[in-house]
C-alpha cells in the first residue's frame, strides 16, 4: 500500500491533531510571491488544509491537489465558502494541468513524497515566469532528552527495532535543499527557519502518532501495544510530552 494513503484513513483525527504553521511563515510566502486577488496558486498535498486559509484570505484563486479521496472531500467542504477554491483528487505526478498557469505553487510537509526528478521539473513547468515555488515542512523533535524520551525510544526499540528516530534539522540540510532547487533551474532561492513548541498529554500524543503514516503502517496488534506503553510511560513521567517544531521554508522563483 502507498503509505501516502495512510493519511486518508482517519480524516477527523488528522484535522484535529496535525499542527498549522506559524503566521510569520505564511506572511513571508505571501510577501515573496506578492499573492493577491488577481493571482493563481496551486497547493500540492492539501491534507485537511492546515496551510490553506492564510493564502485563501488573500483573495487569490487556489487549486489543491490531494491523493486521499476522503481528505480531498473534507477540504473541499471545509473551504467551500471560497468561490475561487477547488480540489482535484489526484496525485501531483499524474494530474494534468496547463503549463505556465500559476503564480505560486506551495506544499506543506508533503513534497518529499514526490520523486524530485518528477516534482521539481513539473512545478517549474506549471509556474509562470516570475512565479514562486514555496516548500515548507514541520519537523517535530522532543523538546529535551530526558527520562521520558529514553523510555519512549526503548518502546520503539522493543517493538519496532527498525524504526529510527528522526535527526534534528540542520542548516546544512537547508543548504542542500537550496542547491537542489538551483539545480532544477530555480533562481533567487532562499530559506528561513522558524520554531514553535507544542505540549501533549498521553491520549493526545497517541492521537498525534496516528496521523503519521509509518505509525499507522504497523500491524494493528503491534500498534496497540506501542500506544499502550507510550501512554503508561508518559503518565509515569509527569503526564506531558513537549515537542519542539522546526519549520523550514524554501522560496524559489522561476526566471
Amino acid at each position: 500500500m502507498d503509505l501516502r494513503l495512510k493519511f486518508n484513513e482517519d480524516v477527523v483525527n488528522y484535522e484535529k491533531m496535525r499542527p498549522t504553521y506559524v503566521e510569520e511563515l505564511f506572511q513571508d510566502v505571501i510577501r515573496y510571491s506578492d499573492l493577491n486577488q488577481g493571482k493563481r496558486a496551486l497547493e500540492v498535498g492539501i491534507g485537511t488544509g492546515q496551510a490553506t486559509l492564510p493564502f485563501l484570505n488573500t483573495g487569490c484563486e487556489i487549486t489543491a491537489i490531494e491523493l486521499g479521496e476522503d481528505l480531498a472531500k473534507f477540504s473541499a467542504e471545509k473551504f467551500s465558502r471560497f468561490p475561487h477554491f477547488h480540489v482535484i483528487h489526484s496525485d501531483f505526478e499524474s494530474v494534468r494541468l496547463e503549463p505556465e498557469q500559476y503564480d505560486l505553487i506551495y506544499s506543506a510537509t508533503a513534497f518529499h513524497w514526490i520523486p524530485q526528478e518528477i516534482g521539481y521539473p513539473k512545478a517549474y513547468q506549471l509556474l509562470r515566469s516570475g512565479g514562486v515555488l514555496a516548500l515548507f515542512w514541520n519537523r517535530p523533535f522532543p523538546a529535551r532528552r530526558d527520562d521520558l524520551h529514553e523510555a519512549m525510544q526503548h518502546i520503539y526499540a522493543k517493538y519496532a527495532p527498525s524504526s529510527k528516530e528522526p535527526a534534528p534539522h540542520t542548516e546544512q540540510k537547508s543548504l542542500e535543499m537550496v542547491h537542489t532547487l538551483e539545480q532544477y533551474g530555480f533562481a533567487d532561492v532562499n530559506f528561513k527557519i522558524y520554531h514553535q513548541t507544542r505540549t501533549f498529554d498521553a491520549p493526545s500524543y497517541v492521537a498525534l502518532l496516528n496521523t503519521y503514516s509509518d505509525h499507522r503502517a504497523f500491524p494493528e496488534e503491534l500498534r496497540v501495544r506501542i500506544e499502550q506503553e507510550m501512554i503508561e510511560a508518559i503518565n509515569h513521567y509527569g503526564g506531558k510530552v513537549e515537542l519542539h517544531d522546526t519549520l523550514d521554508l524554501y522560496l524559489a522563483r522561476k526566471p
